[in-house]
């Protein structure tokens, strides 16, 4: 599978192509984390593991590709943005 259709199944899951799009702090929040738990994160705080317990978990440093970087620091850019305080 391609990245591009990856980047677009998450668009679709989250229900926003950019960041700016998202009706919610937990909407930023959310498609964020699942970045992160798509390539293992581990989550420390309670919401993360209830809200990720179906995804497998190996790290705290997980390895993300450029472009998913690059989609979750413009997510976090939209986060501080909006002045989101989710978890």
């Amino acid at each position: 599978m391609s990245r591009l259709t990856i980047a677009i199944m998450l668009a679709v899951a989250t229900g926003f192509a950019t960041p700016a799009a998202a009706q919610s702090c937990w909407d930023l929040w959310y498609a964020r984390n699942l970045i992160y738990a798509e390539n293992g994160y581990c989550f420390s705080t309670d919401l993360g593991q209830r809200t990720f317990a179906d995804y497998d978990c190996w790290t705290k440093n997980p390895q993300l590709t450029r472009n998913e970087q690059a989609r979750v620091n413009a997510i976090r850019a939209e986060e501080k943005r909006r002045g989101c305080k989710v978890n």
